[in-house]
């Protein structure tokens, strides 16, 4: 047959080859092979965030096939395609965000604050459809996870804006990648407001890879028994186990040894009621039950004199009381901090601070918040501000560069948190130093004390410092590790 024109497939198909032949000046300025690989592997992955229902494959002969299957528009399929790009432990890691204020609206989703990474590449940012790279988005995710996560440490984020085209500029950048807003501030105000509210509301959700860590740290080598089998089901004992305990009768060894003779009595103080056994539900007394049914459950046991063990209706949870009541005093020192106006020390001389007049009328625009917080700032001629009072609980500090900080956050995000910031810095530090110490022993009714404050608090999750305050495991996976699924 005569060769002639076919159709291809429905879709858009791009292939690159050759790219500098034209202009071989430019390939000087090119990385490696693979890192233009993954350069261009990004891209994809941020446009298939952007069209769940498109099917997106990327090949080429220095990598392994890409490929994400479509999906749907719906919620439900914008969640499957996000999994596809970033993993199938995200969504269960993750919260949703739906915010909408003044015609602006955010939606997506955020991760919790102890699933979090080293660096920011994963989190992505839409306008109205558009994949960015905005220093305005980027920092106001960063300030909405200041809280409660360190520095070093990133969320993981997908969040899409969508707003009147007209009130966003795209042709700032050759790209295309940052946009500039008519204004900022609420763009800004409605990214952070509207995670630091779903975080809130979330309450308590300890990561999976907590638990997928503790799984395989408690999972036994393949020494223990020479087979993979269910604990009853039939199996040949390792040698080397059998003559291990074959040597005589030990009571505390023995698989049937009488227990109440060899019971601490110290256990008896966490005595909850009657407890079921791992194949039963049922049993519980009355108030057991009540513990039980609780996010944390009942304290069951103090170990190492750090770690509390509570058990709920279908997990074992460990706590770390050190990080746990850090949080505690943390989030009650900022309400206090907050909630009134911060106590202030009155400078014997005004310090005067030269600054550009921009900076110098941003800041005397912004005098009544920095009032709040304790700064007393005023005009003093057209390049100056004159500062009278500082706040009480920054003690001797560098009034100069804290004056020029807030002039430079306020240019760049018309916001005054480093301020705010430092004070949290400081009730952080008196939270650190004042919470229950490791190593102090709790009595049980201190221990659910503490966990039933947890359940009260948002952002107990993770300490001040972004660490779990607490690990689940739950008892399928428990039965797993015996053998018992």
């Amino acid at each position: 047959a005569a060769v002639r024109p076919a159709a291809a497939n429905r879709g858009t198909t791009v292939e690159v080859r050759d790219l500098f032949f034209a202009t071989p000046a430019r390939l000087k300025f090119m990385k490696g092979e693979r890192a233009e690989s993954t350069a261009t592997a990004d891209i994809v992955r941020r446009i298939a965030i952007a069209f769940p229902a498109v099917r997106f494959t990327l090949s080429g002969p220095d990598r392994s096939t890409l490929e994400f299957a479509a999906t749907d528009d719906s919620a439900e399929g914008r969640l499957t395609r996000i999994a596809q790009v970033m993993g199938a432990e995200f969504p269960d890691n993750s919260i949703a965000i739906d915010a909408v204020r003044e015609g602006v609206r955010l939606t997506g989703h955020v991760s919790i604050p102890s699933y979090n990474r080293a660096n920011a590449l994963q989190q992505y940012a839409y306008v109205n459809g558009r994949p960015v790279r905005d220093k305005l988005i980027a920092s106001a995710i960063r300030g909405a996870f200041a809280d409660v996560l360190p520095r070093d440490r990133h969320a993981v984020t997908v969040l899409f804006l969508t707003l009147d085209p007209a009130t966003v500029d795209v042709n700032v950048h050759p790209a295309k990648a940052d946009v500039r807003f008519r204004d900022p501030g609420l763009v800004r105000g409605l990214i952070v407001g509207a995670i630091r509210e779903a975080l809130n509301n979330a309450g308590m959700r300890a990561a999976t890879s907590g638990a997928a860590a503790m799984m395989g740290a408690f999972r036994p080598g393949p020494a223990t028994y020479g087979h993979p089998g269910p604990a009853n089901g039939h199996r040949a004992f390792n040698p080397g186990f059998r003559a291990a305990t074959s040597a005589g009768f030990d009571a505390l060894r023995s698989p049937h040894r009488p227990l109440d003779g060899f019971a601490e009595p110290a256990q008896a103080a966490f005595d909850a009621g009657p407890l079921a056994s791992a194949d039963s539900r049922g049993g519980h007394g009355e108030v057991a039950e009540e513990l039980l049914q609780a996010q944390l459950g009942a304290a069951r046991a103090q170990v190492h004199e750090n770690y509390i063990v509570a058990q709920t209706h279908d997990s074992l949870v460990i706590v770390d009381q050190h990080a746990a009541h850090e949080r505690l005093v943390y989030e009650a020192l900022k309400q206090a901090l907050h909630s009134r106006p911060v106590p202030a020390q009155m400078l014997l001389l005004p310090e005067i601070v030269d600054l550009p007049e921009d900076d110098a009328s941003r800041i005397a625009a912004h005098s009544d918040m920095l009032k709040k917080f304790g700064l007393s700032v005023e005009r003093f001629g057209p390049g100056a501000v004159a500062v009278r009072e500082t706040p009480s609980m920054l003690g001797e500090t560098n009034v100069q560069q804290l004056v020029r900080d807030l002039a430079d956050e306020i240019a760049d995000n018309d916001t005054t948190d480093t301020l705010k910031d430092r004070l949290d810095r400081i009730a952080a530090t008196m939270a650190c130093h004042g919470s229950v110490r490791s190593g102090r022993r709790l009595k049980p009714e201190e221990m659910n004390a503490l966990l039933r404050q947890m359940e009260a608090t948002p952002g107990s999750g993770t300490c001040n410092h972004g660490r779990p305050t607490y690990i689940e495991l739950k008892l399928a996976d428990i039965e797993r590790l015996f053998g018992r699924r």
